[in-house]
């Protein structure tokens, strides 16, 4: 599997307790795949989950757009309006 940036953090997203950040690898044939980590707490009590996500995409910002849109499906909201990404 071919990292890109080694899987680094986009822009992340604050909702109340919880940041939620996309996570994206580009693979081998080009595609990217994505992952979600969703985090609360603070020091010994931190809590972070990582859902790593099936879908394919053509470019960083679709996965990275999609990976939010997951993560805020998993705390069960609708997608408010997501920031745009900014890409680094």
């Amino acid at each position: 599997m071919k990292q890109d940036d080694n899987s680094q953090p986009l822009q992340a997203l604050t909702h109340g307790k919880y940041l939620i950040s996309p996570l994206t690898s580009q693979q081998d044939d080009g595609s990217y795949a994505c992952s979600v980590s969703i985090r609360s707490g603070s020091g010994t009590g931190t809590t972070d989950r990582v859902v790593r996500l099936t879908q394919r995409f053509r470019d960083r910002h679709a996965a990275a757009v999609y990976a939010i849109e997951q993560g805020l499906q998993w705390m069960g909201l609708t997608r408010p309006a997501v920031p745009e990404l900014r890409i680094a």
